[in-house]
């Protein structure tokens, strides 16, 4: 073979190498692209509270980042809790304040939204115009609720003619609700008298069908979502906070609106207001981490539409600290 032909034959052998090198240092540099392009999934578990408001961050979350898919469901705030310790789930949805021993387990949680839990009553209540004029003290609640001592209508509002029995739901499933409205009544979940009934929806449904009862629900489960009205035969009863044996304007809330300032202004007590949490089992990082920092940033913009009390800033703050 002459010398005009070895060189030729090496730059052949020199030209075919290259391609063979090219994808090798592309896949190399580019790792932040096929992170991109990688889909993850976020399952979520908890609170009813929470449950609206999550559905609306998952799907603004969606569109910017299509490739992250949510798997949300609502069974209370203590199945949302066990769920996450036990890594069944990714986040916890908690309407209720994080113990120490949650926290030993490993429990890490942020405030992410505001609320409040509310006594309903059936909009046919045979004492309904009483109870509007009146309200309802905490003491009379407590009668209710934890000593039994009240057991008519009547009685509430003093009227010994009406006998009318009180039909008292209470939530069966461990939930921050029934925890937040037992703490305004001085007592815990297992001391709420009542039938018990398993979730927020299914305690809304017993007073829109029975004309005696009384229940406590979240404000997202109180008012409707879309129009912001009462629930189709029901009332949020009055509570006659300052004890003046009436219930004020500022204590008659027929609208989400109204409920929400009397919660933003420290008008309606708290508890039964409260905030609501965000948990994982230990820090979080990678997608969740992302989804939870998009939370308590852009995020929050979502939480008054959705019908919510926004962080103060003070909290907001140690909330994001946690975060970094």
């Amino acid at each position: 073979m002459n010398l005009k032909a070895r060189l030729f034959l090496f730059c052949m052998i020199i030209f075919a190498l290259i391609p063979s090198c090219t994808p090798a240092n592309t896949t190399s540099n580019t790792p932040a692209a096929i992170t991109q392009n990688t889909k993850t999934s976020i399952s979520i578990d908890g609170a009813f509270a929470l449950y609206p408001l999550m559905q609306r961050w998952s799907a603004e979350y969606t569109k910017l980042h299509p490739n992250t898919t949510f798997d949300i469901s609502a069974g209370g705030a203590g199945k949302g809790m066990t769920d996450t310790l036990s890594g069944m789930v990714d986040i916890g949805m908690i309407s209720r304040e994080i113990s120490s021993a949650e926290e030993a387990k490993g429990a890490f949680w942020i405030a992410v939204a505001k609320d409040a839990v509310f006594p309903v009553i059936n909009s046919k209540n045979p004492v309904a115009a009483d109870l509007l004029q009146k309200g309802v003290t905490r003491e009379t609640l407590i009668g209710i609720y934890i000593t039994g001592t009240i057991k008519t209508w009547g009685q509430v509002v003093g009227r010994p003619d009406i006998t009318d029995q009180i039909h008292v739901y209470t939530r069966s499933d461990s939930c921050g609700a029934a925890d937040t409205w037992s703490k305004y009544l001085g007592k815990t979940q297992e001391n709420l008298l009542g039938i018990g009934v398993s979730g927020d929806p299914a305690m809304i449904d017993a007073v829109v069908k029975d004309p005696l009862g009384i229940s406590y629900n979240n404000l997202a489960y109180a008012f409707d979502t879309t129009s912001g009205a009462l629930i189709p035969g029901t009332i949020v009863l009055p509570i006659d906070v300052n004890e003046n044996g009436k219930a004020d304007p500022d204590e008659v809330y027929s609208t989400k609106s109204a409920a929400l300032d009397a919660i933003n202004t420290g008008k309606y007590p708290s508890p039964p207001a409260r905030l609501l949490y965000l948990a994982t089992k230990g820090k979080p990082s990678g997608s969740v981490k992302d989804f939870l920092q998009w939370i308590l940033t852009d995020g929050q913009q979502f939480v008054a539409e959705s019908g919510y009390i926004q962080l103060t800033p003070d909290i907001l703050k140690t909330s994001q600290g946690k975060m970094n």
